[in-house]
C-alpha cells in the first residue's frame, strides 16, 4: 500500500486524459455539422455528463473500466452528432461491406450505450448498497438499464417534438418500422453483455478503489 511504502498515491491522470480528448472531439464536432438542431440534441447527454463527472470526481471516482466505458460511449454519440447517426461514414461503410439493408451506426451506439451505463450502475449498487456479486445484482443492473433505454426512447421523442428537429436525422429510424423496439433491445443486450463480460475486471478494480479511499464496503 502506498502508505507503509511511504510513497504518496499515484495520481490518476487517465480520466484527466479522456476527458481533454473528449473535450476535442466535442469542439470539433461542432464545426459545420450536417444538423446544428440534431447536433445539440446528441450532444445534450455528453454536455450535461461531463460536468456530472468532474463534480462527482473527488468524492465519487469511478473505476478505470467505467471512466473508459463512458468515454467509448460518448465519443460514439459526439461523431453521430456532426454526420447524424444514418449518416456516418464508417456506418455506411459496414452496411455497403456487410450488404446490409440501413447503416447501422445507431445499432452499435445503443449496444454501447447498454455497456457503460450497466458498469457504473452495478458500480453505484456494489459501493452504496448491501448488494452482492450475484444474480440480484445482474438482474437489476439489466432491469435498469432496459427502463433507462426506454426513457431515452421517450426523451428522443419528446425532444424532437418539442424543438422541431427533423425527426428522420435524429431518431435515425431510417425506416425501420420496430426501430424503437430495437433500440431497447439493444440497450439490454449491451447490459447483459457488459456483466457477463467485465464482471471480474470490474469486481478487481472495485477491490483496488476500496483499498485506496480505505473503504470497507461491499
Amino acid at each position: 500500500m502506498p502508505a507503509a511504502e511511504g510513497a504518496a498515491p499515484r495520481p490518476r491522470r487517465e480520466p484527466l486524459i479522456l476527458l481533454a480528448a473528449l473535450t476535442a472531439a466535442v469542439i470539433l464536432s461542432g464545426i459545420s455539422p450536417r444538423s446544428r438542431p440534431v447536433w445539440w440534441l446528441e450532444e445534450a447527454p455528453v454536455l450535461v455528463g461531463i460536468p456530472v463527472l468532474i463534480f462527482t470526481r473527488r468524492r465519487f471516482p469511478l473505476t478505470p473500466l467505467s471512466y473508459r466505458l463512458i468515454f467509448f460511449h460518448a465519443l460514439l454519440l459526439v461523431v453521430g452528432s456532426h454526420y447524424t447517426f444514418s449518416r456516418v461514414p464508417l456506418g455506411l461503410w459496414l452496411r455497403d461491406t456487410l450488404s446490409l439493408s440501413r447503416n447501422p451506426y445507431d445499432r452499435i451506439v445503443h449496444l454501447v450505450g447498454g455497456l457503460a451505463p450497466a458498469i457504473v450502475g452495478r458500480e453505484i449498487l456494489r459501493r452504496r448498497t448491501p448488494l452482492l456479486r450475484g444474480g440480484w445484482l445482474f438482474f437489476l443492473v439489466s432491469l435498469g438499464c432496459l427502463g433507462g433505454s426506454a426513457f431515452y426512447e421517450l426523451l428522443e421523442w419528446w425532444a424532437a417534438v418539442v424543438t422541431g428537429a427533423p425527426a428522420s436525422e435524429f431518431l435515425a429510424t431510417q425506416g425501420a418500422v420496430w426501430d424503437t423496439q430495437w433500440d431497447m433491445f439493444l440497450g439490454l443486450a449491451g447490459a447483459i453483455l457488459a456483466q457477463w463480460v467485465f464482471t471480474g475486471a470490474h469486481e478487481r478494480q472495485l477491490d483496488a478503489l476500496r483499498r485506496e479511499r480505505g473503504d470497507s464496503s461491499g
